[in-house]
């Protein structure tokens, strides 16, 4: 479950000016994952946000990013966790998870910032993963497999 609301903690704050742990707290209780300002505190800290400003001033949660190795790593472990399977259809990868985890596999998997990967949608166990072209899907199906060293 930490693995899940990490995930969507990233995802949150990459959609979201989120200014306080209050505010945080409320958008995860809306997306279905029950935590105290206590657990999202903890959570900050684990992930390593820290708040920037804002053009108007005001400030807001973020993940410093740049490349860092260990962002990414947590987006390969989100993934390891949650996969269970990949399969294509044309432009389409398909990937089964774990039940409950497909929101958090498709926000590590938007995370990469892979440019072959258009955007992902989830359900409760399948994403469906857009990506431009059948070609370019090979691709992807096979730099999951290097990343999460898949058979």
């Amino acid at each position: 479950m930490k693995i899940a609301r990490h995930a969507q903690i990233l995802k949150l704050i990459n959609q979201y000016d989120i200014e306080t742990q209050e505010e945080l707290a409320a958008r995860l209780n809306e997306s279905g994952f029950r935590v105290t300002q206590a657990t999202v505190s903890r959570d900050i800290r684990q992930l390593k946000l820290t708040k920037i400003t804002k053009e108007n001033g005001h400030s807001k949660y973020a993940v410093l990013q740049g490349g860092d190795p260990e962002y990414v790593e947590r987006y390969v472990r989100v993934l390891r966790d949650a996969m269970v399977s990949m399969d294509l259809a044309e432009n389409l990868l398909v990937v089964k998870t774990v039940s409950g985890m497909a929101m958090a596999a498709a926000a590590a998997l938007d995370e990469l910032n892979w440019s072959e990967i258009v955007g992902c949608i989830a359900g409760d166990d399948t994403v469906m993963c857009a990506i431009r072209s059948r070609e370019e899907a090979l691709v992807v199906m096979d730099k999951l497999r290097k990343t999460l060293q898949w058979g």
